[in-house]
C-alpha cells in the first residue's frame, strides 16, 4: 500500500491552503470497526458498524477487505449474489480481483483500480481472485463502498464504471507531505473519473509522518475520515484517529487530518486514510441483505423478484 503514487509529488498540482477564516471540521463520533467475514470467508473490518445511518447518508457500508496475505490457495471471493437500489464501488489498493455479472458484464480489478457498479432494478453479480493468485498466494487489500440511491434512481438501469489506477485525479497538499487520489467528485477544483447519482466526493491519500492535510470540502456535503493504517489526528481537535477507526465530522469548510510523526514501522510510509463526503438524500431506507429500498413491500418485491429469476441468472462459465 498504497498502488497508485508518483515518485516525486512536487509535479503534482497542489490544493489550495484554506482562507484564514475556514471552519475546521469538528469531530461528532470515533468508532472502531470490528472484524468480521464475507462472501466464502475472506477478512473484512466493517467500517461504518454501529454508526447511525443518518449520519453516514447517503452511505450505506464500507468494508475493507484485508490487508492479507495469502498463502497458496487460501484466497476467497464471494459467490453469486444479488443487487438492487444502491451502487457498490470496489477499490483495489493490492492485488487482484475478477467480477462477472448475470448481463454478461465483467473484467478485472487491481492495484489502484475501481469498479463501479450501479446495481439500480437489480443485477446478480460474482467476485472471486483470479486462478493464478489463488494457486500463489499473496497480497490482497481494497474496499467496498456502498452508496445509496434516491428514490428516483432505485430503479435505474445497471451499468458498469471501470476506473484503471491512470484515470484517478493525483493532488497534493502545498507542502507535498500528502499525496491524494481523488477517484470520485471534486476536491478543491481536482475532479475525479467516477459520475455518481448522488453527488459525493472519494478520496484516498497518503500522508508522510508529520504531514498535515486540509481539504476544501462542500458545506452540504457530510464527511467521513476512515484509517485503512497508521497513526494521526482529525478534525478541529485534533482528535487521535489509529487503524481501523472512522470519524465523523460535524460541520465546517474544511476537513483536517495530520499523520503523527513517529508511525508504527509496518507504517513507515505515514497515514494512509479514506475521506468521504455526499449530499444527504434524507429519504426513508429499508435496507435487508443485498437490497437497499424505500419501503418493506419493495424489499419483498425484491426478494420475490431474484427468487423469481428476473434479477438474472449465475452464468455457467463464471
Amino acid at each position: 500500500m498504497p498502488a497508485v503514487t508518483v515518485p516525486d509529488l512536487t509535479v503534482l498540482p497542489a490544493l489550495a491552503a484554506p482562507p484564514p477564516d475556514a471552519r475546521v471540521r469538528p469531530v461528532v463520533s470515533r468508532t472502531q470497526a470490528p472484524h468480521g467475514l464475507e462472501g466464502e470467508g475472506f477478512p473484512v473490518k466493517r467500517a461504518f458498524a454501529g454508526v447511525d445511518l443518518r449520519l453516514l447518508d447517503p452511505f450505506i457500508m464500507m468494508d475493507e477487505m484485508g490487508e492479507v496475505d495469502y498463502a497458496p490457495g487460501e484466497p476467497k471471493g464471494t459467490p453469486w449474489h444479488p443487487h438492487r437500489g444502491f451502487e457498490t464501488v470496489t477499490y483495489i489498493i493490492d492485488g487482484t480481483f475478477v467480477h462477472a455479472d448475470s448481463y454478461g458484464g465483467g473484467g478485472t480489478i487491481t492495484n489502484g483500480a475501481t469498479q463501479w457498479m450501479t446495481a439500480g432494478s437489480g443485477i446478480l453479480h460474482i467476485e472471486a481472485p483470479p486462478e493464478d493468485l489463488v494457486t500463489s498466494g499473496g497480497l490482497f487489500h481494497g474496499l467496498q463502498l456502498w452508496v445509496n440511491l434516491p428514490r428516483r434512481d432505485k430503479l435505474a438501469a445497471p451499468r458498469y464504471q471501470d476506473l484503471g489506477p491512470g484515470d484517478v485525479a493525483l493532488v497534493r497538499s502545498p507542502d507535498g507531505g500528502a499525496l491524494v487520489r481523488v477517484i470520485a467528485g471534486e476536491v478543491g477544483g481536482h475532479r475525479g473519473p467516477g459520475t455518481t447519482h448522488t453527488p459525493i466526493t472519494m478520496l484516498h491519500a497518503t500522508l508522510a509522518p508529520g504531514a498535515r492535510l486540509d481539504l476544501p470540502w462542500r458545506t452540504d456535503f457530510n464527511a467521513l475520515v476512515y484509517v485503512m493504517g497508521g497513526a494521526g489526528t482529525v478534525g478541529a481537535q485534533g482528535s487521535p484517529l489509529t487503524t481501523g477507526q472512522l470519524a465523523v465530522l460535524g460541520d465546517g469548510d474544511t476537513v483536517t487530518v495530520g499523520a503523527d510523526l513517529r508511525q508504527e514501522s509496518r507504517y513507515a510510509a505515514g497515514l494512509e486514510v479514506v475521506v468521504l463526503g455526499g449530499a444527504p438524500i434524507r429519504e426513508p431506507i429499508a435496507w435487508a441483505g443485498p437490497f437497499v429500498m424505500n419501503t418493506r413491500a419493495e424489499l419483498v418485491e425484491a426478494f420475490e423478484d431474484y427468487q423469481a429469476g428476473r434479477l438474472g441468472q449465475p452464468l455457467p462459465h463464471a
